[in-house]
């Protein structure tokens, strides 16, 4: 069973049975189990044309005479091995890794290491291997199965989170003296600047107004600010790290902070629907520079060795899960239609930042 939506028009769906073709030799079905879901799921709805997410996961055909391209959103969770033709991988196992919001999925396996399996299916050749790429449980370093929740929820997010500061370290903060982020109370912003505050680097959110007490709650913000009141900011050297995509928060920041501004990151699209800013030529301040975390984990990677990545990545993010714990409440869904459901709220911005959503395709058990 697959959910599927229209890429062109994401509140589209719908349930695909196509049932299970039998394996051939070189091939893996896995049963998903569980995953987790986020804003950062729709920013690969939105995104998934221009940086090619919907190539991950083929959608059944469309009628021959529609014109209709359907698309499977990609999640990040765990799955089983249950049906192998690869010797070097074994029924029962257990990964972790980017699944479509399905029952099964059957994998090619490329590349197999001690920690992890790599898909080459022909069709995935054009993702960064961060997204083809399968953790092993039962050898990854990182893996603790008391922290699944958080892993299917948070990981993947803190993975851009690490990259976002990096990514800025790397740069000496282009020189600046505070960082902005919009959609403050997204999880992804939340763990880039619980890095900022770490080492004490101003941090500025911008947020909605109902969610402005969450964010001063969490610590790691030295000003709150609503989107009514950019203009509040502060006429110092700036980083910009847009998560909300809003053109008209973007316009906002570049015009009032203007050559104070030193870089313009866009990382995600959470605020997918808005429509777009009127603008009278170029805005001010620097152009917009969209990071893309596999390019700066690759350097990284480069620059330190994989081990050394792995184990800055793995320190960092054991200090997060172990924080975000204290104020994240988990929201657990089985079956497509309350998956589904799921999904549409996170389009229409039906988000409590607070809680954080396990889901199962599966209706006659409860995720666990």
């Amino acid at each position: 069973m697959d959910i599927e939506v229209v890429r062109t028009a994401l509140t589209q769906w719908r349930q695909v049975d196509l049932g299970s073709a039998p394996l051939i030799d070189g091939q893996v079905r896995l049963k998903v189990d569980r995953f987790g879901f986020s804003s950062n799921n729709v920013t690969y709805a939105v995104m998934g044309e221009m940086l090619r997410y919907w190539e991950a996961f083929s959608a059944a055909a469309s009628a021959p005479s529609g014109d209709v391209v359907w698309g499977r959103v990609p999640v990040w969770g765990f799955a089983e091995v249950v049906e192998s033709r690869v010797d070097a991988i074994a029924v029962g196992e257990r990964l972790f890794g980017f699944l479509p919001m399905s029952t099964e999925l059957v994998i090619t396996p490329g590349k197999i290491t001690e920690t992890e399996i790599a898909d080459a299916a022909p069709h995935r050749a054009v993702l960064a291997a961060a997204y083809n790429n399968y953790r092993r449980c039962a050898k990854d370093p990182t893996y603790d199965a008391g922290l699944e929740d958080l892993q299917m929820l948070l990981y993947p997010l803190y993975f851009t989170s690490f990259v976002i500061d990096d990514f800025l370290v790397d740069h000496a903060d282009f020189g600046a003296s505070q960082v902005i982020i919009s959609s403050a109370s997204a999880k992804t912003a939340i763990g880039a600047a619980q890095l900022l505050h770490g080492r004490s680097m101003r941090t500025v959110a911008l947020t909605s107004e109902p969610n402005v007490e969450f964010c001063e709650s969490l610590g790691v913000y030295d000003q709150v600010l609503t989107y009514d009141e950019i203009t509040d900011l502060e006429h110092t050297s700036a980083v910009f790290v847009d998560v909300a995509g809003n053109p008209h928060v973007v316009a906002a920041v570049h015009r009032h902070l203007a050559e104070d501004l030193v870089h313009s990151m866009v990382v995600g699209d959470t605020h997918w629907d808005s429509a777009p800013a009127e603008t009278d030529g170029p805005l001010p301040g620097p152009p917009r520079a969209f990071l893309f975390a596999p390019t700066q984990i690759k350097k990284r990677s480069q620059d330190w060795g994989a081990a050394e990545l792995n184990a800055k990545m793995g320190a960092a993010w054991a200090t997060f899960a172990a924080w975000a714990s204290t104020w994240l409440d988990l929201e657990r869904v089985a079956g497509p239609e309350a998956v589904i459901e799921v999904f549409l709220g996170y389009l229409a911005g039906r988000v409590d930042p607070k809680v954080g959503t396990l889901c199962t395709m599966r209706t006659q058990e409860v995720a666990s």
